[in-house]
């Protein structure tokens, strides 16, 4: 007798999927405005902390996003994240200086800091191991499509309306998703009320060692990420390119057609082989914008390096929870965040830090960030192969 397919696309992971892209938009309908906006109040100098202050922020919060995820619940700390776009949408307008700008850019990560850890271990708690590639793939076309769409949104506001309009906007999608959060289920099943003492971290609390394979090559594919949020806005704008967001639009949109079938090729295929293969496109992808200074060769560089994203994410979400530990579930996805981030923040204050408003720096970084995922690819052939239970027993038997 054939085993009855698990439903995945029921109502609690359509409301996540939904809430995520409302989230995504949020954000990131900003990114495009930012460097010019924070020029325009004396900060020029300043575009790589754009990136780099919000991913700081994001990475610290990690450690105690996966700890409140694996104790007080699922959906309240992705609450948590949609609530801070709420507020930081009402603040750009308010602290307008270079200083204030910077606190709200280092106060806004805390957003990105809780809601997708708390969102992976959501969409793992309601589907079936066998699935999970498949699943995280379509929650991150959701996921991809508020990217999508946010930066194309937000550029078009700016240009026919103002940039308070803009930020408002923001506020007013996280919002959306905040509505939608209150109607999911909660998915963890052993729950313990709000203390302080959960906001107290060890050593333990930090990194899950079992997942550190994931994390390596995560952190070093998304440096090139921090590098291009950081220099394509100004470089699309160098190319002729009226609408800056467009370069982000159609990168996403090649990562949402991808990840229809990303997903389900690792749980055919495997991990490692769609990683592989994902790392290769992003390298030629990155070599292809730098090179081409044409709107549309930076269009078809952005193309490729769409599709090398579509694969690289879905099947690295997946393998950091087939590396996981059930019980720790939460604490392993903030793990691989952390990574992520560490790699976009690094990514973008480097390359800020190197480009200074000097336009002919930008192919430069562009081919430093694929040097940089070429050693990803190296870590992948050399890479330990301690078995994932293994690496956390050690762990717990150190920590005892």
């Amino acid at each position: 007798m054939t085993k009855p397919v698990h439903p995945i696309y029921n109502l609690h992971f359509a409301l996540v999927c939904l809430s995520s892209l409302l989230f995504s938009a949020s954000f990131n309908m900003l990114i495009p405005e930012l460097p010019a906006y924070l020029s325009s109040i004396g900060g020029g100098e300043h575009k790589g902390l754009i990136i780099a202050l919000f991913t700081l922020t994001a990475g610290i919060s990690r450690p105690f996003s996966g700890r409140l995820t694996d104790t007080l619940g699922r959906v309240p700390v992705m609450a948590v994240g949609s609530l801070v776009c709420f507020v930081c949408g009402f603040l750009y307008p308010v602290l307008s200086s270079v200083s204030g700008f910077l606190f709200l850019r280092l106060l806004h990560g805390f957003s990105t800091g809780f809601k997708p850890t708390a969102t992976a271990a959501y969409v793992a708690d309601i589907v079936p191991k066998e699935r999970w590639g498949e699943a995280l793939g379509f929650h991150g076309i959701c996921f991809s499509t508020g990217l999508a769409i946010g930066p194309a949104i937000g550029s078009t506001i700016r240009l026919y309306f103002s940039l308070n309009t803009l930020f408002y906007t923001s506020s007013f999608l996280a919002l959306m998703s905040i509505i939608i959060l209150m109607n999911m289920k909660e998915t963890l099943k052993v729950k313990q009320k709000f203390s302080l003492a959960l906001l107290k971290i060890s050593r333990r609390d930090i990194i899950a060692v079992e997942v550190l394979p994931a994390a390596v090559v995560t952190l070093l594919a998304y440096v090139a990420y921090g590098a291009i949020l950081t220099v394509i806005p100004d470089w699309s704008q160098h190319l002729g390119i009226v609408n800056k967001g467009l370069f982000f639009m159609v990168f996403t949109v090649a990562s949402l057609l991808i990840r229809f079938v990303a997903g389900k090729v690792s749980d055919k295929y495997g991990r490692i082989y769609v990683i592989n293969t994902g790392l290769v496109l992003l390298v030629i992808a990155l070599v292809i914008i730098g090179f081409e200074t044409t709107a549309a060769g930076l269009l078809a560089g952005g193309v490729v390096y769409g599709i090398a994203t579509g694969i690289l994410s879905p099947a690295l979400n997946a393998w950091t929870v087939d590396l996981s530990h059930p019980q720790y579930r939460g604490k392993a996805m903030a793990t691989m965040y952390i990574s992520l981030e560490a790699g976009i923040g690094l990514g973008a204050l480097v390359s800020g830090w190197f480009y200074q408003d000097v336009i002919g720096m930008v192919p430069r970084i562009l081919y430093a960030t694929a040097v940089i995922t070429i050693l990803a690819i190296v870590y992948m052939l050399f890479r330990p192969k301690t078995p994932p239970k293994q690496q956390h027993d050690m762990l717990m038997e150190a920590e005892v």
